[in-house]
Parts: C-alpha cells; structure tokens; sequence
C-alpha cells in the first residue's frame, strides 16, 4: 500500500501534473526539484517515517547548482542503497523500448508512465498496480515487446537462451551442431545476436539477455 510519496521532478508544469493526481489520490507527498535533495529526504525519513514511492524524472536541466546526483538513474540507485524496499515508479518522455526495459531488467523499478497525453490517468493506474505489489508496464512499452517477439527469429531465441542458462558464445556453434540447426558456426552466432542487440537497442550480451528474460521473449 502506498502511503506517502516522494516526487522528484525539476519541470514546474509535470510538478504540478503529478501533485495534483497525489491530491486526487489523497496521498501525502514531498516534492524535490533536485537529486540530491530527494536523496537527503529519503536518509533523513527512513528511520521515522519512510516514503513508500519515489516518483521521479530521468533527466534533471543542469541549472548551475552543484549536485552530486545527475539523474534520476542515479537516484534511483542510490535511494536503494539507502532504502532497498522502496518502491520507484519513473515519469519521463523517454519512449525507447530499450531505455526502459534496461530500467526494469537492470534498476528493478516498479512503474514507468510517459509524459504525455492522459499521463495523469496512467499514473493513477501505475500507483494503484505498484500498491498491490505488481508491476505497471506502459501500452506503448507492451506493443513494442510484441512487435520484438515477431520480429526475433527462433534461431535468434534459441542462442539468446542459451546465453541466458549460461553458455559462452564461443560455446554455441558445438550446441547449435548439436542440435543438428542450420547456420551452426560462429559467424553466424555472432551475425544473429548483432542484429538482436540492434533490434532491441542493446549494447552487450547482457543487456540483451536481461531484456528478453525481463520482456519475456525466452
């Protein structure tokens, strides 16, 4: 259950956006318009009477003033390192599907609702889903993974769950022979896992296999 919610948000115009679904909600709530400074609440709160949510932007204007925190990435962290329970729903423009599947996979955040139109209603519908302890998954975020689902082959799902069981990529050609598959030598491993990592906007093997595990594509 929710109970009281940090906003940590540098625009005055989303400020007032996702201040007014807290009083629509009935939640109390602290706003911060730096890093650094929500940061200093969560420490100064967790022994008394910790935040349940933090809702945060990704990226914080640089405005001159010092700050140690840059981002809502690394507030994110650091909030957790501070209170590992917390419950984080992030409430940005960004509208890549590989941004914000590393922010489920890799930073384990509860929610993620975009700003835009009828953000307010989707971010009533993240925080009572975060509230009952369930994950809140954008429309748009959702059609993208489907579309990644048709667009990965099965060859390509079946070496990427063999990276995610552990295998080493030097390993694949052996089990793909194994398996009697077509297209069993590493040239072609390393051509397919290309092409995924570029389909989903990933960096490294890792990124991509916690991407899948976390989209449920393997």
């Amino acid at each position: 259950m929710i109970e009281k919610v940090l906003i940590a948000e540098d625009h005055e115009s989303a400020n007032i956006s996702v201040r007014k679904t807290m009083d629509d909600l009935g939640l109390p709530y602290v706003h911060a318009y730096y890093c650094d400074d929500a940061l200093n609440m969560i420490r100064k709160a967790k022994d008394e009477a910790p935040f349940s949510l933090l809702i945060t932007d990704l990226s914080f204007e640089d405005d001159g003033t010092a700050q140690r925190l840059k981002n809502g990435e690394q507030l994110i962290l650091a909030a957790r390192g501070i209170q590992p329970g917390l419950k984080v729903l992030v409430f940005s423009g960004e509208q890549r599907p590989a941004v914000i599947g590393r922010l489920f996979s890799e930073l384990q955040i509860d929610g993620y609702v975009r700003k835009a139109r009828h953000d307010a209603e989707h971010l009533r519908s993240a925080i009572a889903m975060i509230g009952q302890h369930r994950r809140y998954l954008p429309d748009g975020y959702r059609q993208s993974i489907q579309q990644v689902a048709v667009a990965l082959t099965d060859y390509e799902r079946a070496i990427i769950r063999q990276l995610a069981g552990g295998m080493l990529q030097k390993q694949l050609p052996d089990w793909l022979a194994s398996q009697q598959m077509a297209n069993a030598s590493l040239r072609s491993v390393e051509k397919a896992l290309n092409r995924a990592r570029a389909l989903l906007e990933v960096s490294n093997n890792e990124q991509l296999v916690a991407y899948c595990k976390d989209a449920g594509l393997i």
